[in-house]
């Protein structure tokens, strides 16, 4: 069934484990990580980027795509339907009204007042429909950006986010990139407990491909109670789907070249959420 995120989380919160937030390309994705969570008797978080939506046919498509899928192959675990990193407030709105239970609003390239503006308004809107909210404090860059000029969040900015907007999550940047890791992440965890320790809310870490396990785990311990994961799912994904290509160069049927990263998305999908300790 499709929910918003305040449950799960708080539970996650509660008993110290991260639910799992894998993004979503398209129907095969979204199928099989639907069918591997519901094997595994876990929730999960289907992120969808500003991107990816446009890729797909738009909200309203990626949710009735959702719906009809929950139905058809029978799921019984609790879905949540997120919008991730939307930019603007007409984006959020937009997911809202196609039936999104679940929104980001990602205003973090501003300064935190501007910050706090937007994102006030899109919970102002998003909680009148039963909707959860996350938002970024400091900025979760790329990757392939100079990290060494992170911004990363602050207590105090923190803090004054949650008090003013009464959003449901919280994303602090506190070293994480989104992408493939140039080198070992950098994680501040000493702020990430103070955090966790001033805020009833849960904290959401981005950027989850590439971090090693033990920092995961401490992560969690430090009171992260949602991981992000998107580029992990397409590296694995991609290899065997090259590798299946390189092996039937006759193939041409797009069904069996797509599903040929079937297992590895599935087997990705149980190693992660063994590692996150995810429970329902």
């Amino acid at each position: 069934m499709l929910v918003n995120s305040n449950e799960m989380l708080l539970k996650a919160k509660k008993n110290h484990y991260a639910v799992p937030h894998f993004n979503i390309n398209n129907l095969e994705w979204t199928k099989y990580i639907l069918e591997e969570c519901n094997e595994l008797n876990i929730p999960v978080i289907l992120g969808v980027s500003e991107g990816a939506a446009k890729y797909m046919g738009g909200f309203n498509t990626i949710y009735k795509m959702t719906e009809g899928l929950i139905q058809d192959l029978n799921i019984k675990i609790p879905v949540c339907l997120h919008v991730d990193h939307a930019k603007s407030e007409k984006v959020c709105i937009a997911a809202i009204d196609a039936g999104f239970k679940s929104v980001m609003i990602d205003a973090s390239i501003y300064q935190v007042e501007e910050n706090i503006l937007i994102t006030k308004k899109v919970v102002d809107y998003a909680h009148k429909h039963n909707v959860s909210v996350e938002a970024e404090i400091g900025h979760i860059k790329e990757a392939k950006d100079n990290i060494e000029k992170m911004e990363n969040a602050t207590l105090e900015d923190c803090l004054k986010m949650v008090k003013e907007t009464h959003i449901d999550s919280l994303a602090p940047a506190l070293g994480s990139v989104h992408g493939l890791y140039k080198e070992e992440a950098n994680l501040d965890f000493e702020t990430m407990q103070k955090i966790n320790d001033e805020l009833e809310i849960p904290l959401v870490l981005h950027g989850g491909t590439g971090i090693e396990d033990e920092k995961i785990k401490h992560a969690i311990a430090c009171g992260i109670s949602k991981i992000n994961i998107n580029t992990d799912l397409q590296v694995a994904w991609s290899k065997d789907v090259k590798k299946f290509i390189k092996e039937n160069d006759t193939v041409y049927d797009p069904r069996k070249i797509i599903q040929s990263g079937e297992k590895a998305i599935k087997r990705r999908v149980r190693e992660i959420v063994t590692l996150f300790g995810t429970k329902l």
